[in-house]
């Protein structure tokens, strides 16, 4: 492991399930956050939960004790802003999500409406706030709009908490496909474009990165196809179970990120 940690320059760390759970923070990730810096190399998370805007999860983590910037997160949220100007630029989106989404979409120039004579695109995110008017609507435009772009920020069929697990987009897109049989375009890890945008911001290759995460079918999946290092840790909602079945399989298991501080030291 000190042999693969030695090359590394860019560590693209999950959040929920590898850093902390829920409102909790892990013992090690001061330490570890530190230790990377010390080592002169970087670091970002990357989370898929499109719930909360970055200026959210900055705050989150300060008030767990941790500074954070802002140009040190990519968010499925971000991520999709990125894929929607790239392929529809002048869409006019109904957002199944957060005011928060809402809001970092807004800002990247969008007009949110829930005026579905309006609508051009769908966005599913990690609704917290959801309501069944939402589900009613988005029923709605799937059902009558054969042909409208319909997008997912991420594929997560839960978010981890302090007692478990509770439903994530993932599972509100399954809801919707036992209803209009369609699925979307999913943006969030698995797929690459989060670790591979994050590595162009640093400035690194694939060779000198690493995704660390808890889940196989979302991080390291994202970190699979993006040709970089991956590590999966066991502290969130991967089971040797689920390790032994997943026919992809991380470079590194590591009981959780805090095994990486020795391999950190000079």
């Amino acid at each position: 492991m000190k042999a693969i940690v030695q090359n590394l320059k860019l560590y693209l760390f999950d959040m929920d399930g590898t850093l902390y759970i829920g409102e909790k923070l892990f013992d090690f990730t001061a330490d570890l956050l530190a230790a990377i810096k010390e080592r002169g190399a970087s670091y970002m998370f990357i989370t898929n939960n499109s719930a909360k805007s970055v200026s959210d999860y900055v705050k989150k983590l300060k008030r767990l004790g941790i500074d954070a910037d802002e140009s040190e997160f990519f968010t499925s949220s971000q991520a999709t802003a990125y894929y929607l100007k790239k392929h529809l630029p002048a869409a006019r989106l109904y957002v199944c999500g957060t005011r928060s989404l809402k809001e970092e979409l807004e800002r990247e120039g969008f007009t949110v409406t829930d005026r579905l004579d309006e609508v051009d695109c769908i966005v599913m995110g990690n609704d917290t706030e959801l309501t069944f008017q939402k589900l009613h609507d988005v029923s709605k435009l799937l059902l009558t709009r054969k042909d409208i772009p319909y997008i997912a920020t991420n594929p997560d069929y839960v978010c981890p908490t302090e007692f478990g697990s509770v439903p994530d987009c993932g599972s509100f897109c399954d809801m919707l496909y036992n209803v209009a049989k369609r699925r979307p375009i999913v943006i969030g890890k698995p797929e690459p474009l989060m670790p591979m945008l994050a590595m162009e911001r640093a400035g690194c290759t694939p060779e000198q990165t690493a995704v660390i995460g808890d889940r196989i079918y979302t991080d390291i999946k994202s970190g699979l196809n993006a040709g970089a290092v991956t590590m999966l840790v066991m502290s969130g909602e991967t089971t040797p179970e689920i390790l032994s079945q997943s026919p992809d399989k991380p470079d590194l298991v590591l009981a959780d990120a805090g095994e990486l501080l020795p391999c950190l030291k000079p």
